[in-house]
């Protein structure tokens, strides 16, 4: 028989003693204390330190936001009021500003001052005519009763005057006219403005109603802000607006009048918004700006604590259990650096600030100390 190593002993002994020594102790199978297994548990870390505030109540002014365009309160277009004669002189430029009565551009007069010579010409030939006709009628009243005459010729004489006298009326409406023409061969201003625009060509022979110049009456602006269906029955005449260009600059501008149709393919109306004069607002530019409706209170918070996920606006609730609960708002004025909660937050609710964006619905968390 072969016998196992000497080696192999010692360890054969321990561990038959190890075994019965478990055996005969019957303690070592019980379960642990419950204290004992309350400290083998682990308990759930914090995931994340965060700060909390309360909602506040604060009286903030109560705005409308809207876009639009710049554009002249009164667009003019001059254009030529009789055609047929060359542009002989075209003094003013775009950009120039022009006073009313200025001339902004002269066509040449030599055709018109032929014309009204003819005219004039004309009237004189018919005040003769007109004369002779009454000296006639004259006579023939004279001598009618007498029977020198016969009524056939009496009758002649009268009629002769009468045409005598339409014709010299028809001849001195021709002088006026070719005097009127004389003058339109100047254009003036219409009113005082700024020039906007000039198609017209200097030495050009244009036709008749051709526009020549555009003009900005009185340099005067206006907003044309785009504001929906609903929100139009809210703003007022005369009601306060600020104004900011593409610029930067910013005007204080005032509601002229509201439109009174709304666009049925944006369903928005315009409002018209008188404005200052400005150093760089120019017709054309857009603009935003806001409707003042004076002050109403608001709830808020900081803007940090507004959470924007899947297109809704979410803040995180702190229980007592330190863990937060993820709840849906609705949000309104921005002030600074703080926002409007008008639905889904009661006002003695703490809310995560600090470390909001990192959270999830039912996480738990560890409260700054300086937070609580």
């Amino acid at each position: 028989m072969i016998q196992p190593p000497r080696l192999r002993q010692p360890f054969a002994r321990t561990l038959a003693a190890a075994l019965v020594l478990f055996a005969c102790t019957p303690g070592l199978l019980k379960p642990l204390p419950a204290h004992a297994q309350e400290r083998a548990v682990a308990k759930p870390r914090p995931a994340l330190v965060v700060k909390v505030a309360r909602p506040e109540r604060a009286d903030w002014p109560e705005r409308l936001a809207a876009n639009g365009s710049i554009a002249a309160w009164q667009e003019a277009s001059v254009g030529a009021e009789i055609g047929g004669l060359r542009l002989a002189d075209l003094p003013v430029a775009v950009g120039d500003v022009v006073r009313q009565g200025q001339m902004l551009a002269r066509f040449a007069p030599d055709l018109v001052e032929a014309d009204l010579a003819v005219a004039e010409a004309s009237a004189a030939q018919a005040r003769a005519s007109l004369a002779e006709a009454r000296a006639n009628a004259e006579r023939a009243r004279e001598v009618k009763d007498s029977g020198a005459l016969s009524a056939q010729q009496v009758s002649q004489y009268l009629s002769a005057e009468t045409i005598a006298v339409a014709q010299l009326q028809v001849a001195q409406a021709q002088v006026l006219q070719q005097r009127l023409r004389l003058a339109r061969t100047r254009v003036l201003a219409p009113d005082d403005g700024i020039v906007s625009a000039r198609p017209a060509t200097l030495g050009a022979v244009v036709p008749q109603g051709q526009e020549l110049f555009r003009m900005v009456l009185r340099n005067r602006l206006e907003w044309r802000a785009e504001v929906t269906a609903e929100e139009l029955g809210r703003i007022r005449p005369g009601q306060g607006v600020e104004v900011v260009a593409a610029t930067g600059e910013r005007l204080k501008g005032r509601v002229r009048m509201v439109g009174p149709t709304v666009d049925p393919q944006t369903r928005q109306g315009l409002v018209y918004v008188d404005l200052p004069a400005a150093a760089t607002a120019r017709p054309g530019m857009f603009a935003r700006g806001e409707f003042v409706f004076g002050a109403a209170t608001a709830l808020t918070l900081p803007q940090a604590a507004v959470v924007v996920r899947d297109g809704f606006n979410l803040v995180f609730e702190l229980g007592a259990d330190d863990k937060v609960t993820q709840r849906k708002v609705r949000v309104g004025r921005r002030v600074g650096e703080r926002i409007e909660i008008l639905a889904g937050l009661e006002p003695q609710a703490r809310v995560v600030v600090a470390g909001a964006g990192f959270l999830n619905d039912g996480d738990r968390v560890s409260v700054a100390p300086d937070a609580r």
